[in-house]
């Protein structure tokens, strides 16, 4: 298996994560003067045939690597997984996204792989303006534009030959589990939805870790990416936050956990944002006044699963918004698990009851 390894220089204008955490409360900010600029920032990726995914293939599925487009005319690169015992007719269906900063080729195509050994036919997705989707500025994301690449993924699988369109199903990862649960919401045609290691990015971005920021925080954030705006428009290219999940020593245990998984041979990849490349610092705008969790009632009567770690940090998100929604619901805690034990550990994520949880809500 292809296995990319991180660059391991340091540059001094790095300012710890840490301390953006500080700045916005959300792991993102704005940071006047200071630009990165690297080819993944510059355009899209040319999709790549080679297998360049963190995990290894599976010998019980077959691949393909496939585009759609969006509402918004951005075409998205897709891994599409089929059963390789696919006989019996047309199949249940998975939309995969997430985590946040992800790329396809880590949690996402392992999630979607490991369903597709279970009789599911299940897609990967990268994002609008990532990995090897289309849209200009790169590493740019949108809750609204964000939400519809997810009813993008169920477009086309409503479409393929091997799918029955009145059973498909969507997995949110991590900050893609609130953006899965707003687009179930609106999206009726999805008959059941899990969110694992949930984030609602809408909330931390506006709010903070634990709710912890104050309106003077907010406001000073918001001055400071409004008058970004003004830098970007005069350079005619947006300006890019420091690299993300790089150690300096002293940090809190999940951002060491983040550090784990997204740089180093476990789960780096050379094209997603958290491994060691950037947002632009502007992102954060259109996060802050967009609580996305707000309809996740409407998802009934339709299920919804949450899945947490009983040790993450995250784990308040899922327990908010389990309260939030409607009957039928469940949450479900792994014991001793913390935030990214559920990106890609075999034996921690519960994929017995991910398929339970579909074949009893896409029966046929």
């Amino acid at each position: 298996m292809p296995v990319n390894t991180p660059d391991t220089k340091t540059s001094a204008r790095t300012i710890h994560r840490r301390e953006l955490l500080k700045l916005t409360g959300a792991g993102v900010a704005a940071l006047g003067a200071v630009s990165i600029s690297n080819p993944l920032e510059a355009k899209a990726q040319n999709m790549s045939n080679e297998w360049d995914k963190v995990f290894p293939l599976s010998d019980k599925i077959d691949h393909e690597k496939i585009t759609f487009k969006n509402r918004y005319g951005i075409t998205l690169s897709g891994d599409l997984y089929l059963p390789k015992d696919r006989a019996r007719g047309r199949l249940p269906a998975l939309a995969v996204g997430g985590p946040f900063g992800a790329v396809k080729e880590q949690s996402s195509g392992l999630y979607a792989q490991t369903m597709a050994e279970r009789g599911f036919v299940t897609l990967a997705f990268d994002p609008s303006y990532t990995g090897e989707s289309g849209g200009e500025p790169r590493n740019v994301a949108s809750p609204d534009i964000n939400t519809e690449d997810f009813s993008a993924a169920v477009d086309y699988l409503g479409l393929h030959a091997s799918v029955d369109r009145e059973r498909i199903g969507v997995i949110g990862i991590c900050g893609w589990g609130g953006m899965a649960l707003n687009a179930v919401a609106a999206d009726k045609r999805v008959k059941a939805v899990v969110a694992s290691t949930m984030y609602d990015m809408t909330r931390v971005m506006s709010k903070g870790y634990n709710d912890s920021v104050t309106l003077e925080q907010r406001t000073q954030a918001l001055e400071q990416m409004s008058r970004q705006r003004w830098a970007d428009a005069e350079n005619g290219a947006p300006a890019y936050q420091p690299p993300f999940n790089e150690l300096k020593g002293a940090e809190a245990q999940f951002l060491v956990d983040y550090h784990d998984y997204y740089m180093t041979r476990r789960g780096y990849h050379a094209r997603a944002v958290n491994s060691g490349n950037s947002w632009t610092q502007t992102t954060p705008l259109s996060f802050m006044n967009m609580p996305i969790v707000t309809y996740i009632a409407e998802i009934s009567p339709r299920p919804v699963l949450f899945i947490h770690g009983e040790k993450a940090h995250s784990r308040y998100f899922s327990e908010t918004a389990f309260a939030a929604a409607a009957e039928p619901k469940e949450l479900m805690i792994i014991p001793g698990a913390n935030h990214t034990d559920l990106y890609d550990k075999l034996d921690v994520i519960p994929f017995d009851k991910l398929t339970s949880f579909f074949n009893q809500h896409l029966a046929a």
